[in-house]
């Protein structure tokens, strides 16, 4: 990686962090090798819905079949996330496809989400989760 896109990639990390609509977050990781165990907690993050995920036009039926599954469309959503510990600590961690990330939008709601994907950009991670609908009422 080159060193502008370490570059981009910080400014928009500081960007995020420090952006007045970016919301909590807290992340989980599930333990492969025991699916009954407690999952990880990752710790504390932001994160900013940027909007609904849109299927690139070319995809046939088959591929969006695919990539949605049993998961309605409309529960696809795009974010940033960013953890708040400082890269290279002990503390610091990047999500990956599988952590569940659970937001509190406001009035002590929760609402959970699991990564399904990621678009990697020069300035990061553009991240591609669905609601889970599970825990809501």
């Amino acid at each position: 990686m080159s060193q502008l896109d370490q570059e981009k990639r910080l400014a928009a990390r500081l960007a995020l962090l420090s952006n007045q609509d970016a919301q909590d977050c807290n992340l989980y990781r599930p333990d492969e090798d025991d699916p009954e165990a407690e999952e990880k907690d990752l710790g504390d993050a932001k994160i900013l819905f940027t909007g609904a995920f849109q299927a690139p036009a070319d995809w046939d039926a088959a591929e969006r079949e695919d990539y949605f599954g049993d998961s309605a469309p409309e529960l696809f959503v795009t974010a940033r996330i960013e953890c708040e510990a400082k890269p290279a600590s002990a503390g610091f961690f990047e999500p990956e496809i599988g952590d569940y990330v659970a937001t509190m939008p406001g009035l002590g709601e929760v609402l959970m989400f699991y990564v399904h994907d990621f678009l990697d950009e020069e300035d990061g991670a553009t991240y591609i989760l669905v609601r889970d609908e599970e825990l809501l009422d």
